[in-house]
């Protein structure tokens, strides 16, 4: 298994839909980066400011990362 290391800060966790099919969110905001590994697996797609990857029970999460998107890309590529 393919890991990262990046800095993840505040992040966004998508629990599915509700009846109405409106997306249920819950936001977090940290106090400041933390150093973190990812399984590259769990990766489903990147931004210049959120990475997504799967979490438990079928939810999504968005998290904020420090690098720069260049950077994290380059990463992504090293391991693939």
């Amino acid at each position: 298994m393919s890991f990262i290391e990046l800095h993840l800060g505040s992040y966004v966790i998508s629990h599915g839909y509700d009846k109405n099919n409106k997306e249920i969110m819950t936001h977090v905001i940290a106090e400041k980066f933390g150093k973190k590994l990812i399984a590259t697996s769990r990766i489903k797609s990147l931004s210049e400011k959120y990475i997504l990857t799967d979490y438990v029970d079928g939810r999504w999460i968005y998290w904020e990362y420090q690098e720069d998107f260049e950077m994290v890309k380059k990463l992504l590529e090293s391991v693939s």
